[in-house]
């Protein structure tokens, strides 16, 4: 791992973090949505798994990644964990549009903070970014997966959305004490230059 400075350090410590706390809220939504679904809709449970072990998988790598980067995880674990799980019961309680919604917001705020920690630690985390890089491409398998899933979403799915997204960002930029603004404002600085 290369370091730039204590704050680019600091930063990197913050991310994995943050994704750790992430991953495992997905294994919480997953887990919850698979619960009701096995009741009531138990054609999404094969998706889902597959899902969950993919979050199973990304939270590990995180957890591996920690001890290096003098990261631990984030002290507000149990926001994700209970937030998590709630989430993922009450939209799987919608049906399977709720459960292809919530999927699909989370997953695309998901892919727009990797991108913006894609950027941050190019030169900086070469390790860390490539494992960032292959844990991008599955959650956007799962983004897209979701997507399709979505038949002509209406004013509540896409309300539902938008909420789940505000949420979810909120969260991240809670765990990592806003550095997830500040990448973001670094990116389109970058873009526009």
């Amino acid at each position: 791992m290369v370091e730039h400075s204590h704050q680019d350090a600091l930063t990197v410590a913050r991310i994995v973090r943050v994704n750790h706390a992430g991953e495992f809220g997905a294994i919480r939504i997953y887990s919850a949505q698979i619960l009701v679904s096995k009741r009531f809709w138990p054609r999404c449970v094969p998706s889902l798994s597959e899902m969950l072990g993919h979050e199973r998988s990304h939270c590990a790598a995180f957890r591996a990644a920690m001890p290096s980067r003098h990261s631990r995880p984030c002290r507000v674990m149990q926001f994700w964990s209970w937030g998590g799980w709630l989430l993922g019961f009450l939209t799987a309680l919608l049906g399977p549009q709720g459960i292809w919604a919530c999927t699909a917001a989370v997953e695309a705020a998901v892919h727009r903070h990797l991108d913006d920690q894609l950027f941050f630690l190019a030169g900086r985390d070469r390790e860390l970014h490539g494992t960032i890089l292959s844990i991008r491409e599955e959650e956007l398998s799962h983004l897209r997966h979701a997507e399709e899933q979505l038949r002509s979403p209406g004013p509540l799915l896409n309300l539902l959305r938008a909420a789940i997204s505000v949420t979810t960002d909120c969260l991240i930029w809670l765990s990592t004490w806003g550095d997830s603004t500040r990448m973001t404002r670094a990116l389109k600085a970058a873009k526009h230059a």
